[in-house]
């Protein structure tokens, strides 16, 4: 028989001091990710590769990502989140020291994969600690301001790779990021304390979703077994979301990986494309990110299904400023990406609130490692290497195109998925 646990909240102080230093570990996950992209003109000089084998560094990346995030899923749901997350922040720092060492193209594949461990990892653990700190009606807030980290992250690694990577090399910039993951991941072992699972539920599991999860998924609370697999199938609030995700996170990932290259193929300077890309990351990146939080919180108020519905919006009304970009005249280009970025990023806190929200305290690791798996596996880990290969037989232009199809159906999932959102 099932007992209710009577659970203490999580302080406020406790709370507040995870959501800092969390996001703070994120910011540098990101940083990490995007110096690629501002550099790999500069690979592709060095190792004489194609744009395919180019696409082929992120590739190998997200597969190591969406390969290691099913254990670290499981490992994340039955261990200790705060040991877990600091061996994460050691391990990219460290892989980020090691590319010194890097002198073929293929060790840098290799340091790619590695890398792709230490980031899926950190991708699982964070949220599902997140969630146990704050409730269900703050999770939207949290998770906008905890995915801040994108935008200006992304922001900084292209910043990162112009200033340091145009004077010292292509090597340098990784040196350079590897600091402040040393630094959190020691403060992180110092002061975060690490809350009850499912601490900040309204109501104990059993009663909160007994009607939105089958009985099989409710059963044997402490391991994985098939009820498990069986209700992440059938939760359609859960299934609409990541595959919608996984469609924008291949648009994300494709124009991420190739925008550097596109604007100097298409006339700008490479002495400025970083500083340009990083301030049009960090400015429209972060005010979608902040707009699309604020909209949804409101309009949750009205309508339980608002965090779908300004997902499925936020898809739809990219695509045009996309077209504009890729395809209209030079002085477009620049505004139409800006517009663009803004556009995208609006579902980045609902979206991922919704994920978390559609599944419960207990499963919410492995749901998570479930989430990252697909929407790499369908996302950004072919988009790079398609784009690149579409690219290599005609334009990067067309090559690009590709992330608005995407675009498309990522817009029907989530209208789709809308429908499927119980009324709490």
């Amino acid at each position: 028989m099932l007992v209710a646990r009577t659970r203490r909240p999580p302080s406020v102080a406790g709370a507040t001091t995870a959501l800092v230093l969390l996001t703070a570990l994120n910011f540098v996950n990101y940083i990490d990710r995007y110096i690629l992209p501002g550099v790999q003109e500069q690979i592709k000089r060095e190792f004489h590769t194609s744009d395919a084998a180019l696409g082929s560094l992120t590739f190998w990346f997200f597969l190591t990502y969406m390969c290691a995030a099913p254990l670290t899923g499981w490992l994340g749901d039955r261990l200790p989140r705060k040991p877990l997350i600091v061996i994460c922040a050691l391990l990219i720092s460290a892989v980020n020291i090691l590319t010194g060492t890097v002198h073929s193209f293929d060790s840098l594949l290799l340091r790619h994969a590695v890398l792709g461990i230490g980031e899926a990892s950190l991708g699982i653990y964070a949220p599902a600690l997140l969630a146990d700190f704050y409730p269900e009606c703050d999770r939207n807030r949290i998770l906008t301001l905890f995915y801040t980290a994108i935008p200006v992250g992304a922001a900084l690694g292209y910043l990162v790779a112009e200033l340091v990577g145009s004077r010292y090399g292509w090597r340098m910039p990784f040196y350079v990021s590897a600091v402040p993951g040393l630094l959190i991941a020691a403060l992180i072992l110092i002061f975060l304390r690490e809350p009850v699972r499912g601490a900040s539920d309204a109501t104990p599991f059993e009663l909160l979703h007994k009607q939105r999860v089958p009985h099989s998924s409710r059963s044997h609370r402490d391991g994985w077994d098939s009820g498990h697999a069986i209700s992440l199938a059938r939760n359609a609030p859960y299934l609409y979301a990541t595959l919608g995700m996984a469609m924008t996170t291949f648009s994300m990932g494709g124009i991420s990986a190739w925008m550097p290259s596109f604007l100097q193929r298409s006339g700008f300077s490479p002495a400025t494309v970083g500083i340009t890309l990083g301030g049009i990351t960090a400015g429209a990146g972060l005010g979608g990110t902040a707009v699309g939080g604020w909209l949804a919180q409101r309009w949750l108020r009205t309508n339980h299904r608002a965090l779908y519905l300004l997902s499925a919006w936020s898809a739809l009304i990219t695509i045009p400023f996309g077209v504009l970009c890729f395809f209209g005249p030079r002085a477009t280009m620049l505004p139409a990406l800006a517009l663009a970025m803004f556009s995208i990023f609006l579902a980045t806190g609902p979206l991922n609130a919704a994920i978390v929200n559609a599944v419960p305290a207990h499963l919410r690791a492995t749901a998570i490692a479930v989430e990252l798996f697909l929407i790499h596996a369908l996302g950004d880990t072919p988009s790079p290497r398609l784009i690149g290969l579409v690219s290599d037989h005609s334009t990067l232009s067309t090559g690009l195109g590709l992330t608005l199809v995407t675009l498309l159906i990522a817009t029907a999932l989530l209208f789709f998925g809308a429908r499927t959102v119980p009324q709490n």
